[in-house]
């Protein structure tokens, strides 16, 4: 690991990591931007390839008008310089030797009396710091000092050459002696005063302590950051990716073969990019400098072997696997499974001796014990072995169920059936497919295993009931209701046009315009909303104090005919992990702008539309444990806030407020408590009695009723329950027959 003292100088390629500079993307393809400036800029293509180093390109050094500087890990410098025909292409001019360790950082020198072709300052992995003559290619100062490997490198303007370097130091050297030395802390200084903090995530500051941008993508360590006059950034990373960033938001992500160690711009905007691999490769925009179509194919082909060969399916590598053409192979035995390639998966086939044909399985992943080698399948932000996609059929979108090998089958098909509102007699069907497309055909059931509603052993095909066991209970199709029911999808796009369009409001306003939000914190709530975007990634992807503080800065100034474009995104943004923890956060701090908001909201006049975002995104608080304790704590105020707006309700407005009960109903059960269950069933039985209600919220009330059986008797919920068994709709009158049956 890098220390926390190392430090960065300006015009010397970066020696720091950082772990998140990005917004969390599920691939390095080019990302469409959010705003009309990003969306006009042209994308880079490859421009040409400088071929030369035996090793790592470590660094990169713009030499004016000159050429081009690069270190490696092959204890070179190298100077390149423009081909005299073919501009952008450049060719190996002087191979410098000297250093007896890795390259790192580079600066230039201009052309001068001592040095008419140029100098090169270069420091190394063997503490040197050494002065280079361009001309005759020959060390001409070797400067000793440091006693860790030298981080950074400048030369200031009256020729002093100034070093950093692990050993927490910053040097300044002149004529070859040190003639300044100084204790640095982990800072660096940018163009236009601005100061780069290198930590866990990148961040720029002004010089008045104002935070300007944080950028987050990356998925794996940042090594190298760039800025261009136009405003463009580029960073380099261990994710083999060089990002290229406008306003903070990703616009481009070009994929390399190996780890990027440096990238910088050249003063026409095109980009050069030091790897792993050993070569160096400029990158631009204008289609006069791209590189031949049979360059670019065999780059385009070089990218992809390489991706086959370190992708491995159940532990074996792709590339050792058979095409498709083994299966035109008869199997041995019924169930023998085969894994074949299919493109860059590996697929799991299964032999059907009957119909003598492989049946196909599904796709293979990593398990737990191969998570090294693969980064797995994620749902919600968690890991799993596998995330199968299940069609239920009747036009119904396609649902996510995920398993882990480890896992009971049943116990995964009884909580999934339960949370996606299907009838437990699905349960055998949905076990057999886990055990068939997990590859566990083997699998044995915990003999102690008993079903939380029959009280039966689990059922296996062919193996009859312990006779010992009772008689099974009534087998309930929509009850009881675990788990909590979350409106997770967003219109971001038009959450943020919203949001523009009212902050446009207010900047026209001179009385308002003090309200409004600055360029940056706009372009800040498009990044925000990337991540949020990326849900496969939250279990990496990080959200910073400053976005909870400018969710609080809307929150709590923006006028209330406003708000329900701010609250529309505090709807998402507490269903990330860290949304939840930072507005807990600012709760336990005596900030609470949930219950400030609430009481705007539900305060005369009421502005229906952000009655909906609000219902919305206090049922989402239910999906984070940490936030329980507040729900609990204004429950009954929340409800009977809320009904008291029901006049005001659309369709949706209605079925928010159910989900809502619902949620409170299974945390009151949680948390047995009586009092609060009896005004919700109340409050329930007024949806469910109510011809006018939807369907769906008309269901999720009556599955509350359920949920409280005690409470739903003493209240006689059976003329309820008749009703709704009447009902056109299946899954009311199923519904109704389990309440029936429930309360018998």
């Amino acid at each position: 690991m890098i220390p926390s003292c190392q430090s960065r100088l300006v015009g010397s390629p970066p020696p720091f990591a950082v772990a998140d500079l990005s917004l969390r993307l599920a691939s390095s393809a080019a990302r469409r931007p959010y705003d009309g400036a990003a969306a006009s800029m042209a994308q880079y293509h490859l421009s040409a390839q400088l071929r030369g180093h035996e090793d790592d390109v470590r660094g990169i050094c713009i030499c004016g008008d000159a050429g081009i500087a690069t270190s490696s890990r092959d204890r070179t410098v190298r100077f390149w310089t423009q081909h005299p025909e073919k501009k952008h292409e450049y060719v190996l001019s002087k191979t410098l030797v000297g250093h007896s360790s890795f390259v790192g950082p580079l600066a230039w020198i201009p052309p001068s009396d001592r040095f008419p072709e140029g100098g090169l300052v270069s420091g190394g992995m063997d503490t040197l710091v050494l002065l280079w003559d361009l001309h005759k290619g020959e060390v001409v100062e070797t400067m000793k000092g440091h006693t860790s490997q030298v981080t950074g490198l400048a030369v200031d303007n009256n020729g002093d050459i100034i070093s950093s370097s692990m050993d927490c130091t910053v040097r300044r050297w002149r004529n070859g002696s040190v003639v300044e030395a100084q204790v640095i802390p982990q800072l660096s200084f940018g163009k236009e005063g601005h100061v780069y903090i290198h930590s866990q995530d990148m961040q720029v500051w002004a010089l008045t302590g104002q935070p300007l941008l944080e950028m987050i993508g990356h998925t794996s360590l940042v090594y190298s950051v760039d800025a261009h006059s136009s405003g463009v950034i580029v960073s380099g990373s261990e994710d083999r990716s060089a990002k290229i960033w406008k306003d903070g938001i990703c616009v481009q992500s070009i994929e390399h073969p190996g780890c990027i160690w440096g990238a910088k711009f050249l003063e026409n905007g095109d980009i050069v990019t030091a790897c792993s691999d050993g070569i160096v490769r400029i990158w631009t925009t204008d289609n006069n400098r791209f590189c031949s179509d049979e360059e670019l194919a065999a780059f385009t082909d070089l990218i992809s072997q390489y991706i086959l060969s370190r992708k491995t399916v159940g532990g074996l590598k792709l590339s050792d696997l058979p095409g498709i053409e083994a299966l035109q192979v008869p199997g041995n035995s019924d169930g023998q499974t085969l894994i074949v390639r299919e493109g860059d998966n590996g697929v799991a086939y299964s032999w059907n001796s009957k119909e003598l044909k492989w049946d196909k399985i599904g796709e293979v992943v990593d398990g737990p014990g191969d998570a090294a080698a693969a980064p797995g399948q994620f749902h919600d932000g968690v890991r799993y072995d596998f995330v199968f996609n299940v069609d239920i059929g009747d036009g119904e979108p396609m649902r996510k169920l995920p398993y882990n090998r480890s896992d009971d089958p049943y116990a995964v098909a009884d909580k999934w059936l339960l949370k996606e509102n299907l009838p437990l007699t699905y349960r055998q069907q949905v076990v057999e497919f886990i055990l068939q497309n997990s590859g566990q055909n083997n699998f044995v059931p915990d003999p102690s295993f008993r079903d939380p509603y029959t009280g039966a052993n689990a059922y296996v095909p062919g193996q009859s009931a312990s006779s010992t066991v009772s008689a099974p209970k009534p087998t309930f199709k929509h009850i009881p209701k675990n788990g909590m029911l979350t409106f997770e999808t967003a219109q971001f796009e038009g959450i943020l046009k919203k949001l523009s369009e009212f902050n446009a409001t207010l900047s026209s306003n001179l009385e308002q315009k003090e309200l409004s939000l600055s360029e940056i914190e706009l372009s800040r709530l498009a990044a925000i909303a990337k991540v949020l975007k990326e849900t496969s990634f939250y279990h990496t992807s990080k959200l910073a104090d400053a976005d909870m503080t400018l969710l609080l800065k809307m929150l709590k100034s923006w006028p209330t005919q406003m708000m329900f474009p701010v609250i529309d995104f505090l709807r998402m943004f507490v269903l990330h992990p860290d949304g939840a923890t930072l507005l807990l956060k600012a709760i336990e701090s005596g900030n609470d702008v949930l219950a400030e908001t609430f009481h705007k909201v539900v305060t005369p006049p009421v502005q229906p539309p952000n009655v909906l975002t609000t219902l919305k995104a206090v049922t989402n608080l239910f999906d984070k444990p940490c936030l329980h304790q507040w729900l609990r704590i204004h429950g009954m105020e929340i409800i009977d806030s809320v009904s008291s707006c029901k006049t005001t309700f659309s369709k949706n407005a209605h079925l928010a407020y159910s989900t809502l009960l619902l949620n409170y109903a299974v945390l009151s059960i949680e948390s047995k408590d009586e009092q609060s269950q009896a005004q919700i069933l109340s409050a329930a039985l007024e949806i469910a009695e109510d011809d006018t209600q939807v369907a769906d919220s008309k269901y999720r009330a009556l599955m509350l009723n359920g949920l409280v059986k005690s409470i739903a008797l003493d209240l006689d919920v059976k003329s309820v329950a008749n009703t709704a068994r009447a009902s056109k709709d299946s899954k009311i009158a199923e519904v109704g027959a389990d309440i029936e049956l429930l309360t018998r």
